[in-house]
């Protein structure tokens, strides 16, 4: 896919699937929701998820989203690169009311006043950035051409 081809993907996808590194080192996939940013995707969870348990550990992962219902619709990208965690009050309180407008319908004009209200919570959370290091997408839409 091009740059702007998928900068239209990001804005359309609800859910990637995040696969971490287990303990046992099996991938460990799990869905997220997440904001598209210049600098990566950005996510948040629980602080004592075991997804942030792995990457503490190892934070090299992988992202997957597709969409598609039959094979010459299917398209997709993967993403490969290292998440940093951040326990920055202000970051996952910003991205917890990113979220809330693009999940739940939350006027704009309304964010700050989200964010504030996250506040009390961010401490038990945790800010994810995936930095990717490679980028394969699919576009089988484009096979008839």
């Amino acid at each position: 896919m091009t740059d702007p081809e998928l900068h239209d993907f990001w804005v359309a996808t609800r859910t990637v699937i995040l696969c971490t590194i287990g303990p046992d080192g099996v991938p460990d996939p799990v869905p997220m929701w997440f904001i598209s940013r210049p600098e990566g995707l950005v996510m948040r969870t629980y602080a004592k998820s075991q997804k942030v348990t792995n990457i503490r550990r190892d934070p090299r992962v992988s992202v997957l989203a597709e969409t598609g219902e039959r094979y010459v619709e299917l398209r997709g990208v993967q993403l490969t690169g290292t998440i940093e965690l951040s326990t920055e009050p202000e970051l996952i309180c910003d991205v917890f009311a990113d979220l809330m407008i693009k999940y739940e319908g939350l006027d704009p004009v309304h964010r700050a006043a989200a964010a504030e209200g996250y506040r009390a919570k961010a401490g038990q959370m945790v800010a994810m950035r995936l930095m990717p290091q490679q980028i394969v997408s699919w576009d089988h839409r484009k096979l008839s051409r």
